[in-house]
């Protein structure tokens, strides 16, 4: 069974840092495409950043001067580096995987296994 594990969330101070992991069991993250969501408390999920399984990264929302996105030198992992924190970061972060074709995507419904996500909390 395929899986997706995601860590590497707490909690934060405004302007601070966390890198979030994403692990896959059961399959190699290489061959697919990855993207990062996130779900904030009464707001929809939000997609983040995706990258393709030719390593190019693509951003949905308007992180591109904070967030960045990385596939680890095992090929099995995909880290998601957020800087400079802000509270209206906080939000549960899920990361999913595309194994129908690398090519990234803007709708959730082109990612079909899905990590059960890690809450990242931005407050002083």
């Amino acid at each position: 069974q395929a899986d997706l594990v995601e860590s590497g969330g707490g909690l934060a101070q405004p302007g601070g840092s966390l890198r979030l992991s994403c692990s896959a069991s059961g399959f190699a993250l290489d061959k697919y495409a990855i993207a990062w969501f996130r779900q904030a408390p009464g707001k929809e999920r939000e997609e983040i950043l995706c990258i393709s399984s030719g390593d190019v990264a693509s951003y949905y929302a308007d992180v591109k001067e904070r967030f960045t996105i990385s596939r680890g030198n095992d090929k099995n992992t995909v880290y998601l580096q957020m800087n400079n924190l802000k509270e209206a970061d906080t939000a549960i972060y899920y990361c999913a995987a595309r194994t129908a074709v690398g090519v990234c995507g803007s709708f959730d419904f082109l990612f079909d296994v899905w990590g059960q996500g890690t809450q990242v909390t931005v407050s002083s």
